[in-house]
């Protein structure tokens, strides 16, 4: 693959930059309640050497209703500057699943407008089984100063969505499994109406991955897309259970060079619970 800092590196990218001094290494893991592991706990038995916990749940908007909503800049600037991570860094982000959760965490740093970030690719299930070093103490930390820059294009609201699925001029494509996605399968969260926004598309995110949990190629990424009929010369929105795993539809597309794309934060979470939003089912 072809390394690039402001999307996707490689387990072999970060052992040779392991001790840059600019270098921050975030674990993102974090994962579904039926999923059954805790990523906090995994993090403290063993991590990349010099790698900080970010907690998704704590890095939110804790004013709203709707899991994991994209923090206020303040908190996100706090909380990067506790962590030491600021202007001036490099940051890797990875998870324990391969390619779940560490791109959401990718999508916030974008959003905040900060630009060189990238996800591990393959993550810390093949950095260990490649045999890289691991540790299990958490690194001794000094604030840094973070600038931020909020992105807000990068972002949708329910408003806008709801708009551009009227209007038609946005593709929205939607990360979840295509049993939730047509309305055959119940969702994960109580209360939840099952099926999809009316006009949206569906590119399950695990379509995007090899088997080792890598990404695919540019060129196998975009025939992905085309293959379920993605107009890409469309701006795009992508969408999923709760604002997760909907960005590694982000940082698939970033790979193959559409940079006109945004996140619909609130998903399916804030819209499959409203009734007096339109739902369609099965194909439509």
């Amino acid at each position: 693959m072809t390394d690039d800092p402001k999307t996707l590196v490689s387990t072999d990218w970060l052992a040779r930059h392991l001790s840059d001094p600019d270098l921050r290494i975030l674990d993102a893991s974090w994962y579904l309640p039926d999923m059954g592991r805790e990523g906090r706990a995994e993090y403290d038995a063993a991590h990349i050497p010099g790698a900080r916990f970010v907690n998704i749940d704590d890095l939110s908007d804790a004013r709203s209703d709707l899991p994991h909503m994209a923090p206020p800049p303040e908190k996100f600037m706090s909380r990067m500057r506790a962590m030491g991570v600021g202007d001036g860094h490099q940051v890797v982000v990875y998870d324990g699943a391969g390619m779940f959760s560490a791109a959401r965490i990718w999508w916030l740093f974008k959003l905040m407008g900060h630009a060189d970030v990238a996800v591990l690719d393959g993550g810390f299930p093949k950095w260990q089984a490649e045999g890289h070093p691991v540790e299990d103490v958490a690194p001794v930390v000094r604030d840094r100063h973070m600038t931020v820059r909020r992105q807000a294009h990068l972002a949708r609201d329910v408003t806008q969505v709801s708009s551009a699925a009227k209007l038609g001029d946005h593709e929205i494509i939607d990360a979840r499994s295509p049993g939730r996605f047509r309305g055959e399968e119940a969702e994960p969260r109580p209360g939840m109406r099952a099926g999809h926004i009316p006009g949206s598309k569906n590119v399950h995110y695990a379509a995007l991955l090899n088997e080792d949990g890598t990404m695919k190629a540019p060129d196998q990424l975009r025939d992905v897309f085309e293959s379920a009929g993605i107009d890409l010369s469309k701006p795009a929105i992508t969408t999923c259970g709760s604002g997760v795993t909907a960005a590694i539809l982000s940082l698939a597309m970033e790979r193959f060079g559409k940079s006109d794309h945004s996140l619909y934060d609130g998903s399916w979470s804030e819209w499959g619970q409203f009734p007096t939003l339109p739902v369609a089912t099965g194909d439509d």
